[in-house]
C-alpha cells in the first residue's frame, strides 16, 4: 500500500495530523476513516495495522490524531469527547473535498463510542465497526478513578493512564457525562459490527453484549478471541482488518471490475477517464497494466515491455526447470532477471539515427544446487532455446482488424 501524511483542520481552527493508508495497486473502492482509543494517536498498533490491513483490501483509509495528542495541535486538556466527534466529523469533510466522502467509520476503544456518534452526522457513512469499545462513555471514569475525586474538587488533576501523564479537567468528565450511548443506539440506522475479545482485561466482554442488545439490526458480533484490548500483536489487528473487509463489503458499493469478454489469448481494456491503468485478462486471470507516474500512469501495474520481459523470464526459468528435472539434475532454484532496453547496434555506420537503435534484452541467470560446470553450461545454452526467446529473436508477423 501507501502512505501519505495529510493535514486538516479542525473546527476551531487546529491542524490535525494524519496518515492515508492508499492501496499500491487500484484507486479505492471507498474510504474509511478510524479513530483511535483513549489518549492513543494514529501510529497505536490497532490503528496502523487494521488501517494497512483494509487498504490491502482496495479501501482509502484516514487515521488521524485527535486535538492535542501525537502531531495534532491543540491541548489535550482543553479537549473532550464532543471534540472527539467533532474532530471525526471535521476529517470526513476533509476526506469528502479531497478524495471522497467515507462509507465506514471505525472506532477504537472510547473511539469505537466516538464513531457511533459521529456517524448519525455523517449521511455517507453506511456502516460502522467498534472495536473493544465501552457501552457507555462514562467507562472512561473507571481508567481515573483515582483521581476523579481531585477532579471533582480542584476542577483538573495530573491523571497517569498507560503510564503517560495527562491532565484531566472536570469539564472533560461533565462533557462524557452528557452522551448516553445506549438508547442512542436504537435510533442509529446504519449497519453495525462489534468486534471484542473475550480476554479484554481493560473493556470487559460485557460491554459488547450491551452494545448489541442496544443496536438496532442489521448487527454482528465478532470475537478477537485471544487478542489483548490494544491488539499490540499485528496478527489481531491483521485479522480484524480482513473481516472487517469482507463484513462492510455486503453494505458498500464496491465497484466490480468490468474485464472484457473475448476468447483470445490475451485482451486488454482501456477507458478514456483511466489514462494508462489497463485492465487485461490473460486465460483464467485478470490483474491491471500501467505506466509510471512520472510518465502519466499510476503505476497500479506493469509496463507492457515489463509484460514483455515478464514472459521472457518465466518462460526462462520454466525450461530450465524442466530440462534439469528430465536430466535428474540438482537445480534446486533458478532465478532468471531480465533488463529492457534499446541500444545502438555495434559497429553501425549511423548510430546517431534514432532508427539505428535495436531492441534489446539482458538476461542474468541465476542457479541453485549442487551443479557440476558442465552442468551450468548445459542449461546456460538451453535458455536459448526457451520457447519464448525463440519468438523474440525470430521474424515476428502481426496481423490487425477491426472487430
Amino acid at each position: 500500500m501507501r502512505t501519505e501524511k495529510v493535514n486538516f483542520k479542525n473546527k476551531n481552527g487546529d491542524d490535525l495530523s494524519g496518515y492515508l493508508e492508499l492501496p499500491f495497486n487500484q484507486e479505492p473502492h471507498n474510504f474509511v476513516l478510524f479513530a483511535h482509543c483513549f489518549t492513543c494517536n494514529k501510529n497505536f498498533f490497532a490503528a496502523k495495522n487494521i488501517s494497512r490491513t483494509l487498504a490491502r483490501n482496495g479501501y482509502g483509509v484516514l487515521r488521524f490524531d485527535f486535538t492535542g495528542l501525537g502531531e495534532s495541535e491543540g491541548e489535550f486538556s482543553d479537549s473532550n469527547f464532543s471534540g472527539n466527534i467533532q474532530d471525526l466529523i471535521a476529517a470526513a469533510t476533509y476526506l469528502e473535498e479531497e478524495y471522497k466522502a467515507p462509507s465506514l467509520i471505525i472506532g477504537h476503544s472510547l473511539g469505537g463510542a466516538a464513531v457511533l456518534f459521529a456517524a448519525k452526522e455523517l449521511k455517507s457513512v453506511k456502516a460502522i465497526t467498534t472495536i473493544a469499545a465501552p457501552s457507555t462513555t462514562a467507562h472512561v471514569q473507571h481508567l481515573i478513578q483515582n483521581n476523579v475525586e481531585e477532579i471533582e474538587k480542584n476542577g483538573e488533576a495530573q491523571v497517569n493512564i498507560g503510564g503517560r501523564p495527562f491532565k484531566i479537567k472536570k469539564q472533560f468528565l461533565d462533557d462524557i457525562e452528557k452522551h448516553k450511548l445506549k438508547p442512542y443506539l436504537a435510533d442509529l440506522k446504519k449497519s453495525l459490527l462489534i468486534m471484542h475479545s473475550p480476554q479484554d482485561n481493560i473493556v470487559s466482554i460485557k460491554n459488547a453484549e450491551e452494545l448489541y442488545v442496544a443496536a438496532r439490526h442489521p448487527k454482528s458480533f465478532i470475537s478477537l478471541d485471544g487478542a489483548a484490548h490494544l491488539l499490540a500483536a499485528k496478527g489481531d489487528a491483521t485479522y480484524a482488518g480482513n473481516v472487517i473487509a469482507t463484513w462492510a463489503a455486503r453494505y458498500l458499493e464496491i465497484p466490480k471490475k468490468e474485464i472484457p469478454e473475448s476468447d483470445a489469448d490475451v485482451v486488454a481494456g482501456l477507458e478514456k477517464e483511466d489514462a494508462f491503468t489497463t485492465k487485461m485478462k490473460a486465460g483464467n486471470h485478470s490483474f491491471l497494466a500501467d505506466e509510471p507516474i512520472k510518465a502519466g500512469g499510476k503505476d497500479y501495474g506493469p509496463t507492457p515491455y515489463q509484460l514483455l520481459s515478464s514472459g521472457l523470464a518465466s518462460c526462462t526459468s520454466m525450461t530450465l526447470q524442466m530440462y534439469a528435472k528430465r536430466k535428474k539434475w540438482p537445480l534446486e532454484d533458478v532465478e532468471t532477471h531480465v533488463y529492457y532496453s534499446r541500444e545502438h547496434q555495434a559497429d553501425c555506420e549511423k548510430c546517431e539515427e534514432k532508427a539505428s537503435k535495436i531492441d534489446t534484452f539482458k538476461r542474468e541467470i541465476k542457479l541453485y544446487g549442487d551443479l557440476d560446470e558442465k552442468q551450468k553450461k548445459r542449461l546456460l545454452e538451453i535458455a536459448d532455446r526457451c520457447p519464448v526467446h525463440k519468438s523474440l529473436t525470430s521474424a515476428t508477423n502481426i496481423k490487425t482488424k477491426l472487430i
